[in-house]
């Protein structure tokens, strides 16, 4: 959310802001960001971009991607049982798509290691820097699946000095959070590192009223490390190694309407309501997941120039269980569906990037890219009945391989006039295996027939950016570019796929125009950065709902055409030493152009000029934070802030009932700390005005069922620091 939402929460990791000792100096802290693949300032980057600090989102209790998009209005998430089904939007678009065949929509970067599925990095994010949003496409430097938009997040650097701190926070609900890291000079000058170590358990908010158990809770376990050798003054080494250990018990999802009196009744005790938290099951929804790697890091100074290495492997294992029909009982006319889903992942890539130094008439980025993917799956569906069962077992394998060279060319015209030239070329190996055996040789509800089918598709596509930068003074900067996305081709490969899933989906394209300006004044205590924008994409990717087997499911297919256009402002004022004022405004007008109704499609295709899904048109976000320095060297840090946002619909069929109504959420915090002796106490309030809203709303055969989001109701806090 630019320098402006940064700023903001910088001011809440220090005490004392960026003063320099008069009123008069005191100014915003600076931002330095990689969007470009370079450290630079925030305030000089011609790309739209959102930073969210680390450490603050700890501290507001935002663990993960999912959590931040209260703070950045241009970002959504789609949420589900299982981090296998989870989705991120950037500007409207995101691709809703549990298929190992489809790449997401908005690419995860995570210390330059390209994540290959968006539920790899959709749980804890350990020992981070911050996180940086990058808006609209950014095929050029980021290439694979950067049609709408990256998460670049950064996770810390070791330092020379020693250091080390625990901490530990309790919050109703009985959930705990302990971190503990520790780092610094293992040899001086040479060689330096860091460990931090993540426990969290949480019981949940969701009652099953049929064993009384309380769900949608989790319990994790991880830990990161890092080494970085220097051994000379132009070379650096940076080893990492990360392991996540997650058990989530979120529920499959949580019935908010029911469609039927006979479903009312089925479902009792609970009664269907668009604020319940209970849910009748007789087969537990859970999730097991493990997600680990490693990297090396390169960086080579030749000269003025610097050479970049990563390489990198990533594996995932994910293991769920899901109750697909939401009840407890069993009849025959709701039978109970039973679901088993393994999935391991292994990714291995390799990045290559010569940087020219900076100040030359001509600078650049150029390098080469390679990423391969495996993924295998197993999914079992057990349909129980009062006279017997019904089983299939699909097993399905995906393998990727993606080959790209990328540049981008910044010509200095002047001192303040900046030309920008970018291009991408990659090219896409995609196949997959697919078999299902059933021990019904017709269809029975949410189970196909056996059947068999494989497939393999090759495309070369380009991406790029052309632009004009210039400084209308030496604290205004305006920009304007034009950006061609590119996603690449895929299969619609899942449990229940049919002869009409076998053909490849066509890549996805995009083009944006974007005009910002970013400004500072009043001596760097004003902070405004606004962005207008215009997207059109063509072979649109998406999930349309649909019936197979009669349970509703979703269909992967090109959707047609679809656009996206609007405005964003952020803006941070450091009013006086003490007090800071941020906030950030999202206008976006994301709609259907033109859409191609899938044949035999279950739903209704009447959705031209409709809003996409998870697209509010408006979102909006506000914080205050004000110190209060004591004589005895304490401070008081008081922080408050409110996220809103305004009708959102879930469903691009149009379903009234997946509609979630204009919300806004309120949270507030009150420390002591004492930043000379290390130590932080603080207390906080999240959904002070308990506003109940759902995350997610979708429909069932006969409902339609919502997700709880941790903070469904108001609950607080307790958290403790001590740096050492």
């Amino acid at each position: 959310m630019s320098q402006a939402v940064a700023a903001a929460i910088a001011l809440g990791a220090t005490p004392a802001f960026a003063a320099q000792g008069d009123e008069e100096s005191v100014s915003l802290q600076a931002v330095t960001v990689t969007a470009t693949r370079r450290a630079e300032s925030l305030q000089k980057v011609p790309v739209a971009v959102s930073v969210v600090d680390g450490e603050q989102l700890e501290r507001d209790n935002r663990n993960g991607v999912a959590s931040i998009v209260q703070q950045v209005p241009s970002l959504n998430f789609r949420t589900g049982a299982s981090n296998k089904d989870t989705s991120l939007f950037i500007r409207g678009v995101g691709t809703i798509s549990t298929s190992p065949g489809v790449e997401p929509t908005v690419a995860t970067v995570i210390d330059g290691v390209v994540y290959g599925r968006p539920g790899q990095a959709t749980l804890d994010l350990l020992d981070l820097e911050r996180i940086e949003v990058l808006r609209g496409p950014q095929g050029t430097l980021f290439g694979k699946n950067a049609s709408a938009g990256v998460l670049n997040i950064v996770t810390k650097a070791p330092t020379e000095e020693p250091h080390g701190y625990i901490d530990q926070s309790y919050y109703s609900g009985n959930e705990s959070r302990t971190r503990f890291g520790i780092g610094g000079s293992l040899i001086p000058d040479t060689l330096k590192g860091s460990l931090t170590t993540l426990f969290g358990s949480y019981d949940g908010n969701v009652d099953n009223r049929a064993n009384g158990h309380e769900v949608n809770g989790y319990n994790r376990k991880g830990v990161r490390g890092k080494l970085e050798f220097t051994p000379s003054d132009d070379l650096t080494l940076t080893l990492a190694a990360d392991y996540m250990q997650s058990h989530d018990d979120a529920p499959n999802g949580v019935v908010s309407k029911a469609l039927t009196p006979a479903f009312a009744g089925a479902l009792a005790p609970v009664s269907a309501s668009g604020h319940s938290r209970d849910i009748a099951s007789d087969y537990r929804s859970h999730v097991e997941d493990i997600n680990k790697g490693l990297s090396a890091q390169l960086d080579w100074n030749l000269g003025d120039y610097t050479l970049t290495s990563i390489t990198a492997w990533r594996g995932w294992n994910n293991t769920q269980w899901q109750d697909g029909d939401r009840l407890a009982t069993i009849t025959s006319a709701f039978p109970g569906t039973e679901d088993k889903g393994d999935l391991s992942y292994d990714q291995y890539s390799q990045e290559v990037r010569l940087a020219s130094p900076k100040g030359e008439f001509v600078e650049y980025v150029g390098g080469l890219f390679y990423m391969h993917g495996k993924d295998d799956e197993t999914y079992r569906r057990t349909l129980v009945t009062p006279t017997g069962s019904q089983r299939g077992v699909a097993d399905y394998t995906t393998t990727s391989d993606s080959y790209s060279a990328f540049g981008e060319t910044t010509l200095n015209f002047t001192s303040r006039l900046r030309g920008i030239a970018g291009l991408r070329w990659t090219h896409d190996d995609l196949e997959y295996d697919h078999r299902r055996v059933s021990t019904s040789a017709t269809t029975v509800s949410g189970i196909q027939p056996g059947t068999r089918s494989s497939g393999s598709v090759d495309e070369d596509g380009w991406s790029g950016r052309l632009g004009v930068q210039y400084d209308l003074s030496d604290d205004v900067m305006a920009y304007v570019t034009y950006s061609r996305g590119y996603k690449g081709p895929a299969y619609n490969v899942f449990f229940n796929m049919q002869p009409r899933d076998t053909d490849a989906l066509k890549p996805e394209t995009s083009n944006t125009w974007e005009a910002g300006i970013k400004a500072s004044a009043w001596d760097n205590r004003l902070t405004t950065n606004l962005a207008v924008f215009h997207s059109e994409y063509d072979n649109y990717q998406a999930n349309f709902f649909d019936t197979v087997a009669n349970q509703v499911v979703t269909r992967l297919i090109n959707a047609g055409s679809v656009s996206t256009e609007g405005v964003e402002l952020d803006y941070a004022l450091q009013a006086t030493q003490n007090l800071k004022l941020s906030g950030a405004l999202a206008y976006t007008r994301a709609r259907i152009d033109q859409f191609s109704c899938p044949a035999g499609a279950a739903a209704s295709c009447n959705v031209d000029g409709k809003t996409l899904p998870y697209s509010p048109d408006w979102k909006s976000y506000v914080r205050a934070d004000y110190s209060i320095p004591l004589a005895n060297g304490l401070d008081v840090e008081l922080g408050t802030d409110y996220s809103w946002q305004s009708e959102v619909q879930y469903d691009i069929s149009q379903n009234p009932d997946t509609t979630q109504g204009a919300y806004g959420i309120w949270n507030a915090s009150i420390a002591l700390a004492d930043y000379t002796n290390g130590w932080r106490v603080a207390l906080l309030g999240k959904n002070l005005a308990d506003k109940s809203y759902s995350p997610m709303l979708a429909s069932g055969s006969g409902y339609i069922y919502r997700a709880v989001p941790r903070d469904d109701e108001r609950y607080f806090g307790v958290q403790l620091r001590k740096d050492f």
